[in-house]
């Protein structure tokens, strides 16, 4: 894994190393045959990423930086689009689509940062699981217990893999049901979700307007908070933790810590008493409304019916091509009702107003981020019914910040060597700022 950006762009200027030493060490990582980069990249950007690493150090000789990302290899998502070719989506329904006439805003945006974009990760199909399984591309395997093959999580698995494998400084992914946090949780990695309207989702391949939000997966909350400031369009500046001491911290008792599994259990329960020690006023409230989320999703959803609005047309002439597991969940968007979605566009809007209400008077809401470590990719390939609960149960607890609107980071907690839990510290809509600096905070607490 390389270090965390901050570090990267100090050797940089201290002529430690270059971008076009960094770029060969990750693209050598990505091409190592014993190594994961045929599964976690379906698309590398060798030569173009020389080009930009090799402009990059001599800008910088010249004295141009034009951001502490200059120089820095990452990757980015297959949903994302570059110019002149097929967005794919971790899809093989795609081929033969037209090229995009110019890259994603966000990307972009990354590229005049001065960001060397490596190429673009493996992902679930569409992006609709939270497990990360890909029939068409592979599964990238998840870095603890690599030998029996677990999930990366998803759908920005190949994101996750290429971090924690040093196939890149830092992954861009997207998070509509919690995509970004869900593999940074099982691979011990940070992940931000932003308010979905700060950064501009134009140019990604959309799974549902509604709840579709972009942000990055790195090794810390200051890593994140870097990329997400680029892609926002705003100044990066340095994040300062929120001191843990009389921050008031709630823990829901409803549904969010449900079916946890023994190792997960006793390692949020540790991060809280770490927490408490270090002063954080932690409470516990019930927040039954939790529940309404939930509830008001019985008719169908946001997800299934946009994407179906989507992609109708192209399953009706290529649905063979597609993961059957994909087309059925998106198949089934067909469903709902034009009245329920309108009632479910209200019903999200009344329950905001009573989550707003219910958490303005805490500096974040705390809960594990997945209740489960990762499954085995082989189990869930083999039992349908398996993959299907085990998704439900990792989008559970992720998809309430996407439904509310909410700024949200999933930090590491486990212990090294055991298996990756992640803390899911949800903020407020809009408190970004503040999300990253609490959770900067509590990063400082559980590292220690």
């Amino acid at each position: 894994m390389f270090a965390p950006l901050k570090d990267l762009a100090a050797d940089l200027a201290a002529e430690k190393t270059s971008s076009e030493k960094l770029t060969e060490e990750a693209l050598a990582r990505i091409g190592d045959a014993k190594g994961e980069g045929g599964r976690t990249y379906t698309d590398v950007f060798a030569d173009a990423a020389r080009a930009e690493a090799k402009a990059s150090d001599a800008l910088r000789a010249a004295g141009v930086v034009p951001s502490p990302l200059a120089g820095i290899p990452i990757s980015v998502k297959d949903l994302f689009d570059i110019r002149g070719r097929v967005t794919m989506a971790g899809s093989v329904a795609r081929k033969g689509e037209p090229a995009a006439d110019e890259d994603a805003p966000v990307v972009a945006r990354l590229r005049a940062a001065g960001a060397v974009i490596l190429g673009r990760t493996n992902m679930t199909e569409f992006a609709f699981s939270g497990l990360g399984l890909n029939p068409h591309y592979g599964t990238p395997k998840n870095p603890f217990d690599r030998e029996t093959g677990r999930i990366p999580g998803g759908s920005s698995s190949g994101a996750a893999i290429s971090v924690t494998d040093g196939m890149a400084a830092a992954g861009i992914g997207t998070d509509t049901g919690g995509s970004v946090r869900i593999p940074s949780a099982l691979n011990g990695l940070t992940g931000f979700k932003p308010t979905a309207r700060r950064v501009p989702t134009d140019g990604a391949f959309p799974l549902s307007w509604a709840l579709d939000s972009i942000g990055p997966l790195a090794r810390s909350v200051d890593c994140c908070a870097l990329l997400d400031a680029i892609m926002a369009g705003e100044a990066p500046s340095d994040v300062t933790p929120l001191s843990v001491k009389g921050m008031r911290l709630v823990v829901p008792g409803t549904m969010v810590m449900d079916d946890m599994d023994e190792h997960v259990a006793k390692t949020f329960e540790a991060a809280l008493d770490k927490l408490s020690a270090a002063g954080a006023l932690l409470e516990e409230k019930p927040f039954e409304w939790l529940l309404e989320i939930p509830a008001s999703n019985k008719a169908g959803g946001f997800a299934p019916t946009e994407a179906y609005a989507i992609h109708h047309h192209l399953l009706s002439r290529k649905e063979s091509a597609y993961d059957p597991r994909v087309a059925t969940r998106i198949q089934g968007g067909a469903k709902m009702a034009a009245a329920d979605y309108v009632i479910l566009s209200r019903r999200r809007v009344e329950i905001q107003a009573v989550a707003n209400a219910a958490t303005r008077d805490y500096d974040a809401v705390l809960m594990p981020t997945v209740p489960q470590i990762a499954p085995s990719i082989a189990s869930l390939e083999s039992n349908e019914a398996l993959y299907h609960t085990t998704n439900l149960l990792m989008l559970r607890n992720p998809s309430l910040g996407n439904f509310l609107d909410r700024s949200a980071v999933s930090l590491p907690c486990h212990e090294a060597g055991t298996a990756p839990v992640g803390l899911m510290v949800m903020g407020e809509t809009m408190g970004d700022a503040k999300t990253l600096s609490v959770s900067a905070g509590i990063e400082a607490v559980l590292g220690k």
